[in-house]
């Protein structure tokens, strides 16, 4: 159970990793039609779907390294609970322990700064 909660932890922080990167590009976009398009934060590493955000409700989900923006669905119960639902995407937050640690080591805005690809942030996850 451990290895997959680290699992869909990692898969998760990779696509919050890919949004954090494609922000710059969509902020162009979003003051024209004030809406960011971002990918799915969920959990299964083949999901390639995308959803719609406004800037101001993308940064308050950052916010808090423990959530991510999924299409609705794709919610994993065992490792985190839908807190908030948007018209194209639901909000969830990690449980506590392992996902949730996961969560807090691959904050590309936290103190580790850079997400699941940093080597140093890999090595110090559980599991």
């Amino acid at each position: 159970m451990e290895e997959r909660e680290r699992r869909i932890g990692l898969n998760e922080a990779v696509f919050r990793e890919a949004n954090e990167r494609i922000l710059e590009v969509n902020e162009a976009f979003a003051t024209l039609t004030d809406v960011l398009r971002l990918v799915c934060e969920c959990g299964h590493g083949t999901c390639a779907e995308q959803i719609s955000m406004k800037p101001g409700d993308y940064e308050a989900l950052r916010a808090e390294p423990a959530n991510f923006a999924i299409v609705p669905g794709h919610e994993i119960p065992d490792v985190e609970e839908v807190i908030s639902r948007g018209e194209e995407y639901a909000i969830v937050r990690k449980k506590e322990g392992i996902p949730r640690r996961v969560a807090e080591l691959t904050d590309p805005r936290g103190e580790g700064g850079d997400g699941p690809s940093n080597g140093s942030a890999s090595r110090d996850l559980p599991g």
